[in-house]
């Protein structure tokens, strides 16, 4: 009997130590609370313990994982609607998950001939809040109030290429053009225009991409709303 007792408090011993240890780990992921009520990861050491319990929310640099693509961050140069650098350097960023969907992206066009240009992935937080700040346009600018899905490391903006010359096939209008030319509905469009739009949709689509309305550019993995929003700086995911 005394040997049977030993065994269940060992037992109920090791149970309580599991519970405390994992009451342990879900405080120390608890995210931060912004004056939006938004939980934001402001801190690569919080990022990192949230990616070792979840390794699919690591961050990966698109340059390790496209072999094809282009790279045109704007928003690392004054060629952009704020007419001023954003970003300190040209990164491009996505959740695995999604970089790798974006990697059988490349694949599929590979075989057309085609590749992909990257004009924006992952952006921090505090660039959201600089963007918003002259237009406040929920229909081309995220409200702070709410993220973006950019700031999840879930989006990207693009478009395709030549893959023999880079040239970039016609959407009808520039990168974040803010009139309604550039949305998914606009019709009055030369034919060929068109059937670029729709090639990058569909390509997109078939691997786990969800179109933006208002801009043909603008795509969000699926299953966005699994991952925080961040607001870490490229120096830190590198380093």
């Amino acid at each position: 009997m005394k040997i049977s007792s030993g065994r269940i408090g060992a037992g109920a011993f090791r149970g309580a130590a599991l519970l405390f240890a994992l009451a342990f780990a879900c405080a120390s992921l608890e995210i931060p609370r912004n004056e939006y009520g938004l939980a934001v990861v402001e801190s690569i050491e919080l990022h990192d313990r949230i990616v070792e319990q979840k390794p699919d929310h690591e961050l990966v640099d698109l340059r390790n994982v496209l072999s094809s693509a282009r790279f045109e961050i704007r928003y690392a140069t004054d060629n952009n609607f704020m007419k001023r650098r954003l970003y300190p350097s040209a990164e491009a960023w996505l959740r695995r998950p999604a970089a790798e969907a974006l990697q059988r992206v490349e694949a599929e066009l590979a075989r057309q001939g085609l590749a992909l240009k990257i004009y924006d992935a992952y952006r921090p937080y505090e660039v959201t809040r600089q963007m918003w700040e002259p237009y406040k346009d929920p229909d081309y600018v995220a409200d702070p109030a709410r993220g973006s899905r950019h700031n999840r490391g879930a989006a990207v903006d693009l478009t395709l290429v030549q893959m023999a010359t880079g040239e970039p096939l016609d959407m009808g209008t520039d990168y974040d053009d803010f009139t309604p030319a550039a949305s998914h509905s606009y019709r009055d469009l030369e034919d060929q225009v068109l059937r670029n739009r729709i090639l990058l949709r569909s390509v997109m689509e078939r691997h786990g991409f969800l179109p933006l309305a208002s801009e043909w550019w603008h795509y969000d993995f699926s299953g966005w709303e699994d991952f925080a929003l961040l607001d870490l700086s490229f120096d830190e995911l590198r380093n």
